[in-house]
């Protein structure tokens, strides 16, 4: 077995070992022909690597299965299916010599193969070499009876797969997903779009996916990253030279993205040059949000906050802060003033804030007049900007200040109609929305995309479901606010905070509400930076 295999024999998508690129189907059909350049332009040593990889994992992994269907499309992903079957059989084959291992005759007694495929479907060049290597005779697949098999190889669509299944091939899927038979899916899930992880009218339900090279979108981005099961990801001697030439945008969201740009703390380092950042809090009734913004921008590091309120807010939050200063909000100037001389690096506004005529005022005067960094921008601030967004995102693209925005579903629809109209996938939207906008984009959900507007892209993997809590939002608002305050590129910034947002949402586990993600981040930070499995 490989060595990427025993490292990721259960990826659980946050390994930090995972590469960090993803590849669309195009552009791992670009990997696959740069490394037949190498080979004088011949392509078909590809699919044996894969097959023997895959077969390689079913021998040391399902090494109870006794009878094992092998089901096989007309593209490339079904020539690896073939090369798996006739790699079996060798193995079964071979057993008949008196040199071959004994622990191998075992294995003649503990499976039974047979493979299945559409006979008479033209097929690549590839495929079809592939199939005519077949050394015992493929069934139709009309003839497949999931009941009679304890281990499915899909090999019937990879990720170039974009359409709705046919009839036929939707019921044969409707039935394994209906048994308990275990699935292991080669590339992808039969029926999960390798570009997007969009599923239209059924997908199958893998156990386990074995893919090569490098993830693609459709095993990290929901829906079909439900379908796959536990992930194995396997070397079949690809150089990572190739993705100098392909240049890759899209990438997971892990420490390797922007470890190397979060603040470092070194002795000489005072609370303002840690940073300084505002929180703009709602009226008295609703200043909770403004209070779980601030502390986890203190939480995560800006050396000092502020929280500007309301003078009828004022009592109420002295009542529960204690490190987080408060100052009274009187008039713009008075702000711009306290914003300029205070040092304020970074501003959040929006979690609760209330005033929607006056969220307009503050966010228009603080981007033409430049007096901060960086603006972060949640819940409310999106109300209120929500009836003439372009005029807004045309001030975001004239202005020297960093804008960060955080909407969730309902939000984005009403920031970008045009685009929440449209069949994209979330990923598309999300890139589209920062060139719109001129912003970097946390595209919050299940995947949370995070997008520049030079066309920079991460997906999420270690989203919590235990992050579905009121005002777990506004603690993911804080974070961002307080590291671009202590200078972390806005990306980046953006980046880190959703990463560690999850993880304090997987580290307090159910149960939790939005405190708690600020309490426990001092330990997940501790555990972060003393971990040396982290690279």
């Amino acid at each position: 077995m490989s060595a990427v295999i025993k490292k990721h024999a259960k990826i659980g998508l946050n390994n930090p070992l995972l590469p960090l690129e993803l590849l669309t189907p195009n552009e791992m059909a670009h990997a696959d022909m740069l490394a037949a350049q190498a080979h004088n332009h011949q392509t078909y040593w590809l699919m044996e690597r894969a097959g023997a990889k895959v077969t390689d994992y079913i021998l040391n992994t399902f090494d109870k299965a006794q009878k094992i269907a092998v089901l096989c499309g007309s593209g490339n992903n079904g020539g690896d299916g073939f090369v798996v079957a006739r790699q079996l059989w060798n193995v079964l084959h071979e057993q008949k010599h008196d040199n071959v291992p004994s622990g191998l005759e075992v294995l003649q007694r503990r499976f039974e193969l047979m493979c299945f495929t559409d006979v008479d479907r033209h097929r690549p060049d590839d495929a079809q070499k592939a199939f005519l290597n077949l050394p015992f005779e493929a069934k139709p697949l009309s003839e497949f009876n999931v009941e009679k098999f304890d281990l499915v190889v899909d090999a019937l669509y990879g990720a170039g797969f974009n359409r709705e299944l046919n009839g036929d091939i939707k019921n044969l899927i409707d039935k394994i997903n209906q048994s308990k038979t275990p699935v292991l899916a080669i590339d992808l899930p039969s029926g999960v779009m390798g570009e997007t992880g969009m599923i239209l009218n059924g997908a199958l339900m893998a156990h386990k996916t074995i893919t090569f090279f490098r993830l693609k979108p459709g095993h990290v981005c929901y829906p079909g990253r439900a379908y796959c099961g536990d992930i194995i990801l396997t070397d079949i001697g690809i150089s990572d030279n190739v993705l100098d030439k392909i240049q890759p945008k899209l990438k997971l969201n892990m420490p390797a993205l922007w470890q190397h740009f979060f603040p470092e703390m070194t002795h000489e380092l005072h609370k303002y040059s840690r940073g300084h950042t505002v929180v703009f809090s709602g009226p008295s009734w609703a200043t909770g949000a403004a209070r779980l913004a601030s502390y986890a921008a203190a939480r995560i590091g800006s050396g000092a906050v502020t929280i500007i309120a309301p003078d009828e807010a004022v009592c109420a939050l002295q009542n529960h802060l204690t490190s987080i200063m408060i100052y009274p909000e009187n008039n713009n100037d008075d702000v711009m003033s306290f914003l300029s001389q205070r040092k304020v690096r970074s501003v959040i506004l929006g979690p609760a804030f209330g005033d929607f005529n006056r969220a307009h005022d503050l966010i228009q005067f603080i981007l033409l007049k430049h007096v901060v960094d960086h603006l972060v921008l949640d819940a409310d601030a999106f109300t209120a900007l929500a009836k003439k967004p372009q005029a807004f995102y045309n001030l975001i693209k004239e202005s020297h200040v960093h804008v960060v925005m955080t909407p969730h579903e309902g939000e984005f629809q009403r920031l970008f109609p045009e685009l929440a109209s449209c069949h994209m996938t979330r990923i598309e939207k999300a890139k589209q929305a920062a060139k719109i906008s001129g912003a970097v984009i946390v595209y919050k959900g299940a995947d949370t995309i995070i997008a520049s507007p030079c066309g920079r892209i991460a997906v999420t993997v270690n989203g919590s479901p235990h992050l579905a809590t009121a005002g777990s939002g506004d603690v993911l608002s804080g974070l961002v606010g307080g590291l671009v305050a202590q200078n972390m590129p806005v990306f980046e910034a953006a980046c880190a905070a959703v990463w560690f947002h999850a993880e304090c949402g997987t580290y307090s586990g159910r149960g939790t509400i939005a405190e708690d993600l600020i309490t426990v981040l001092p330990t997940v930070l501790k555990k972060f930076f003393c971990d040396e499995n982290i690279t």
